[in-house]
């Protein structure tokens, strides 16, 4: 199982109220809803193997660099106290964020990231790597793009939570998107993501990139047909795709998660005893953790 970590804090983050605080006033919500999510995870789906994978770099500069939009939106007003392509998040998530990783280390959760990528291209490299079946925990949908029913690769998506798990194989991406997970890198650029700052397309949305992908094979297909005086393209089509040729060009590297990073050394079992449980004791009772790290104690236990 490999958890993008901070698509789950986010959830948790907003999903539980600020109220909930460590002793001295400080709001842990996003430390103890992640808390309550993993013991969840574990007590429903028993995996053998879990990763935090985490964003190291949540705007890599290779991405920039091919396509200067890119999350360009979510950096932070330098006015507001935000470094160069820091991140914009609430200001009582930023310090919960080094809260969690301590908690994770010290239960001997792995934890994964590496400097010039983000989450997404550890799970990526992961998943690539894996023996067997792999399930993907992640509110991001650039993640259906690993979806793999002969390897048994799944996107589990929080519908509500995560006890309620949208289980995403390839005949639910065909049925909602009319493409399995190879495709959907093609349709995602072509239709493009406001936010993720991919322009896409112009004129062509989720439908038209659909109908395209399944006439035409693949993104290689649909640009040979603009090419093509007698390929079935409206002529609104063919002008706009072939006037966002430097577009396409570059947006398949950016769209892509990566499958080649190269990951540190890191024990993926789950533990069932706390690799470091004096640092956990003073960590719940630093920041309150009470029932939340209790739960998941007796879970990894189970």
């Amino acid at each position: 199982m490999l958890l993008d970590t901070a698509s789950l804090y986010f959830r948790a983050y907003f999903g539980v109220p600020d109220s909930v605080r460590a002793p001295d006033g400080t709001p842990v919500n996003a430390v103890r809803g992640l808390l309550d999510f993993i013991a969840r995870l574990v007590q429903d789906h028993r995996p053998d193997e879990l990763v935090a994978c985490m964003d190291a770099d949540w705007r890599p500069r290779w991405r920039v660099d091919l396509i200067p939009t890119y999350k360009a939106h979510r950096v932070a007003a330098p006015a507001a106290g935000g470094l160069p392509d820091e991140e914009e998040v609430p200001d009582t998530l930023s310090p919960q964020v080094p809260v969690i990783e301590e908690v994770l280390d010290a239960l001997g959760i792995a934890r994964v990231g590496v400097a010039g990528y983000e989450a997404d291209d550890v799970i990526g490299t992961l998943t690539g790597r894996a023996p067997g079946p792999v399930d993907i925990v992640t509110g991001d949908r650039d993640l259906y793009q690993l979806v793999d029913d002969a390897r048994g690769v799944r996107v589990l998506y929080p519908v509500k939570g995560v006890g309620t798990l949208q289980v995403t194989d390839e005949a639910w991406l065909r049925g909602k998107y009319g493409v399995g997970g190879a495709g959907y890198v093609d349709l995602a650029l072509l239709r493009g993501d406001p936010s993720d700052g991919l322009p896409g397309v112009a004129g062509i949305g989720e439908k038209t990139a659909a109908k395209l992908l399944d006439a035409f094979g693949d993104l290689a297909g649909i640009m040979a047909a603009v090419d093509d005086p007698a390929a079935r393209l409206t002529p609104s089509q063919r002008r706009r795709l072939d006037e966002a040729r430097a577009y396409v060009a570059v947006a398949p590297k950016v769209v892509r998660v990566a499958d080649d990073v190269p990951l540190p050394a890191f024990d993926p079992a789950l533990p069932r005893e706390p690799r470091d449980p004096a640092a956990l004791e003073a960590l719940a009772t630093r920041w309150g953790l009470g029932g939340s790290l209790q739960r998941l104690l007796v879970t990894l236990q189970a």
